[in-house]
């Protein structure tokens, strides 16, 4: 906790069911609970769960330079959101290597919210704003509460109007409980989900009445970690841990392209402009690695940093993995060679404790065509 400058509101509750509040992005974050945490991933598949994510970094861009300064930042064309709608966006530096992600709000016209990890989303904003017409705030007071699961909507429309039209990837400003909020249809769990975004002053309150009332319904408190086994198989990637700045080059400095990542879908077409982007095109079929899927025999789940080896010599590594009772796979997130990311390559996983068999595989491992998270009515 000594790096910790960033406090939430639910930090006692954390406490109270057994976390030490590891620090994430400066702020103390529920890593670990005193219960089973595959109780929390079986919640958030079947029914519901709500998870404190805080720490994700919620920055407002706003003045008649907004859409400027957001587009010379993002690989999306901002000009093109409307608002009351938001859209996932990779940021680059000058040699097109990836250093944040991040979902863009817009608000209104002169009026977004960008909300990122632990990269560097908001220095790449400020550089942007320089000399322009515009204020980048940072806001540490708006809290965000997550709530995922094919459940989450049953529960939220016993309170919020029209939440069953609230389509993915868009937003509305209501109340909650009787209070202020900012509810949107994002989330980084592969189901349907909705974030909450409220003042400090109200997160206690959401939070205890969402863990009261939703109990019935069986939708229970999760940890910030939780992700780690819900992501392993709906193809998520989490800054830095499934980057180079974790598994650094041999003979390079650390920074990964879009192309390697399979992340550059967020790039618009025929986008110019944003930072990094001549470097960006300029990598296109230049991959050095590629994200890609490991599906292992058995039960044990890959380690997080578990070699990968092909013919008996390493050859990459596997960044997160996690075995599914629900689903009954055992799957990974890996970086290997471009020649074995190849559908039914036959790997080797290293693990502490021994070697299983895999194979390469596309990803996500579920629910393929995302129709769960993107569902209607």
């Amino acid at each position: 906790m000594t790096a910790s400058w960033r406090f939430s509101a639910l930090a006692d509750r954390h406490r109270a069911m057994g976390s030490e509040l590891e620090d994430w992005s400066g702020m103390g974050t529920a890593w670990s609970y005193d219960k089973d945490q595959l109780e929390e991933y079986m919640a958030i598949r079947t029914k519901a769960g709500v998870m404190d994510v805080s720490g994700l970094k919620k920055v407002h861009v706003i003045g008649p330079h907004a859409s400027h300064v957001i587009d010379r930042a993002v690989t999306r064309d901002i000009e093109k959101l409307k608002p009351g709608r938001s859209t996932y966006c990779c940021m680059l530096n000058d040699a097109g290597k990836f250093v944040d992600d991040c979902v863009v709000y817009r608000m209104g016209p002169h009026s977004f919210m960008v909300v990122h990890g632990a990269g560097q989303g908001h220095e790449q904003l400020t550089m942007a704003a320089t000399g322009r017409n515009v204020n980048v705030l940072f806001d540490d007071d708006l809290h965000d509460i997550s709530l995922q699961g094919p459940l989450a909507v049953d529960y939220l429309e016993k309170h919020v109007p029209g939440i069953r039209d609230v389509v993915y990837f868009s937003h509305i400003h209501t109340t909650l409980f009787g209070k202020p909020v900012t509810i949107s249809r994002t989330g980084y769990t592969g189901e349907r989900g909705y974030e909450i975004f409220c003042r400090r002053q109200d997160a206690p309150e959401i939070w205890d009445t969402i863990v009261a009332e939703g109990r019935e319904m069986g939708i229970i408190p999760t940890r910030f970690t939780t992700l780690d086994l819900l992501r392993s198989e709906s193809y998520l990637l989490f800054f830095p841990y499934d980057n180079s700045e974790m598994y650094p080059f041999e003979n390079e400095s650390c920074g990964d392209t879009l192309w390697e990542l399979g992340l550059d879908f967020t790039v618009s077409k025929g986008k110019t402009g944003f930072r990094g982007a001549e470097e960006h095109y300029r990598l296109q079929g230049k991959e050095r690695f590629k994200i890609y899927g490991v599906k292992l025999e058995g039960t044990e789940a890959a380690e997080e940093g578990a070699a990968i080896l092909k013919d008996g010599k390493e050859v990459g590594v596997v960044t997160i993995g996690f075995y599914s009772p629900l689903n009954e796979h055992n799957v990974g997130i890996a970086r290997m060679p471009v020649d074995c990311a190849v559908e039914g390559t036959k790997l080797t996983i290293r693990n502490s404790g021994g070697e299983i068999r895999a194979v390469a595989h596309p990803m996500p491992f579920y629910d393929q065509d995302k129709k769960r998270r993107t569902a209607k009515g």
